[in-house]
């Protein structure tokens, strides 16, 4: 028979490994909820598959933390990937490969989808989005019972200051006379500033290289820190302008559809009279010049000084699993 003592160590040895035992299974656990977080990849404002602007939805809910959801993002390495820390709530943080932004639109387009297509019941036709900027409202469409497309409503714009012709061209890499004179460029904002540059055609459109040292100095002195060229040329007839947009201070080279600065665009568009309306709805082609053809639909009116900006298109399921 073994003395008090010993049966006591004993014991406590047993109960020593069996707590921490249990903590480590516990740990595992909670480690493998974190991995477990699942994500989605999207092709938003595409024109097929594989085009338009990929994205990484991700369903991470209270599972990770600021840091975690930016090193995800570098990770994943699109434009943008998106974080949904509330399905119930419709709450989302969006993230590029260097940055958090209160607000972008492709990415709002395409975690809408897939909160429509994976979590709310039925065939809802809005819903509002809870970024960092607020509450953004979205539009869903159907055709033959299926999600066809997704729209966003931008809010009201705000014009900036102007931008002589000469310092953008050299930005660009173009001559001064091939930006279109007849317009000025302008920064606008309908949650991200974007300077707006009307182009002549879509030869000066292609040709458009960013100086990266002409377009770090620019930056350093303006809210805006991208750029949105178009032109009234297009690739596919069918399509009224061709943009292209940059924004290096983002992570983000060269944009292949940008939901927020076409919602600029859109703005400075009515502002300037472009089309010599008040009111437009309008194709928009993007992503030509990068492998990435994209569609934007914009539809948008004037009226009294105020303004009313939705942008919509085509949001594609790519693929989908689990971090690891």
């Amino acid at each position: 028979m073994k003395p008090k003592r010993i049966l006591d160590l004993v014991n406590f040895k047993k109960t020593f490994y069996n707590y921490y035992s249990y903590k480590s299974v516990i740990n595992a656990m909670n480690e493998l909820k974190i991995e477990g977080i699942p994500f989605y990849i999207v092709d938003v404002f595409a024109v097929d598959k594989y085009s338009g602007n990929q994205l990484a939805v991700v369903i991470s809910r209270n599972k990770l933390n600021g840091e975690e959801m930016q090193r995800i993002a570098k990770e994943m390495n699109y434009s943008e990937t998106t974080f949904v820390t509330s399905v119930e709530n419709y709450e989302v943080r969006i993230f590029t490969p260097e940055v958090e932004l209160p607000f972008a639109g492709h990415p709002t387009v395409g975690t809408a989808y897939i909160l429509q297509r994976e979590f709310m019941k039925g065939k809802a036709k809005t819903m509002a989005l809870n970024l960092k900027i607020g509450q953004i409202p979205i539009l869903f469409k159907y055709k033959g019972g299926v999600l066809s497309e997704t729209w966003i409503e931008h809010r009201e714009p705000g014009f900036s200051g102007f931008f002589g012709p000469d310092l953008i061209a050299d930005v660009l890499s173009i001559e001064e006379n091939e930006i279109d004179g007849r317009f000025k460029i302008q920064e606008v904002s309908t949650g991200i500033p974007t300077i707006i540059v009307p182009l002549k055609s879509l030869d000066v459109v292609k040709k458009v290289s960013i100086n990266i040292d002409k377009y770090t100095q620019l930056i350093q002195n303006t809210e805006a820190k991208s750029l949105l060229v178009f032109c009234a040329e297009t690739y596919d007839k069918n399509n009224d302008l061709n943009v292209r947009f940059f924004a290096d201070y983002y992570g983000v080279p060269e944009d292949p559809a940008t939901g927020s600065a076409n919602g600029c665009l859109a703005a400075y568009l009515l502002k300037h009279d472009y089309f010599g309306k008040n009111k437009i709805e309008i194709r928009v082609e993007q992503g030509y010049e990068i492998g990435r053809k994209s569609l934007l639909l914009i539809r948008a009116q004037e009226k009294a000084g105020k303004y009313y900006i939705t942008v919509g298109g085509k949001v594609i399921l790519i693929a989908k699993g689990n971090l690891l």
